[in-house]
């Protein structure tokens, strides 16, 4: 069994509401607070592997929380390119392009913003991430082999480990198409179904024989550890939207 708990980075330089895509952009000083609550959070829990985006804004949360543990990067986690949309904010856009801009609302899966990408080919790397990580997990090989035996019952290192843990740093956009490809949602409803806010706890759950698509989601965007004693950790600032 593969526990995958997923966040996205903390606040950023940038501020609230540009949309920052490829920008490397690093933490503000909200932004590590916001890392270290989480790692309040998980202290004292056994995590196996962090694995982060390689932008500076992720890796420093995932340091953050790692302590002394080591991070990987995977090209892969990413942020969605946004072209020429980057570093223009969310009122911005659909004044200087408010045709495409309509369209990538309806469906941001086979729409891309000039220069960009869209939802499904980052969707596209995503899933190759999760293929090659249930792999590396010894998750999602073959519940029986080709002559009709059982597979090992233990996990890749052989021991008698039933159970991996494992931590995902990344992006708003890149966690929402994880989420879909995850669950099986399609692409296009990763704006309308799904929220991460920065600093949230997420964790989906892997069982022995599973694939990609195959996840349960066990926590969805929880951020009770940056919310104040008696607050409810779901509620959303006026003004914002959860969609950005």
């Amino acid at each position: 069994m593969l526990n995958l708990m997923m966040t996205r980075h903390g606040f950023t330089t940038a501020g609230e509401v540009m949309l920052g895509g490829t920008l490397d952009v690093p933490l503000a000083p909200r932004g590590q607070e916001e890392a270290a609550a989480l790692a309040a959070r998980l202290q004292g829990q056994r995590i196996d592997r962090i694995v982060s985006s390689p932008m500076t804004r992720a890796l420093e949360t995932a340091r953050i929380i790692a302590g002394d543990r080591p991070v990987e990067s995977d090209e892969r986690l990413r942020e969605m390119r946004y072209g020429h949309w980057e570093g223009l904010n969310f009122d911005e856009i659909p004044r200087q392009d408010p045709e495409l801009h309509s369209r990538w609302e309806s469906d941001p899966a086979d729409t891309h913003p000039p220069g960009g990408e869209s939802g499904s080919e980052v969707a596209s790397r995503v899933l190759g991430f999760l293929v090659d990580l249930l792999d590396s997990e010894g998750i999602s090989e073959s519940i029986g082999s080709s002559d009709g035996s059982a597979g090992p019952a233990s996990g890749p290192a052989g021991g008698g480990e039933t159970e991996r843990r494992m931590l995902v740093v990344a992006h708003g956009t890149i966690n929402r198409i994880l989420l879909c490809v995850a669950m099986g949602v399609p692409v296009r409803d990763f704006r309308r179904r799904f929220v991460q806010d920065r600093g949230n706890l997420t964790v989906l759950r892997y069982e022995r024989g599973d694939f990609a698509d195959g996840a349960q989601l066990i926590l969805s965007n929880d951020i009770s550890h940056l919310r104040k004693p008696g607050e409810i950790s779901w509620s959303i600032p006026i003004g914002l939207s959860s969609r950005k």
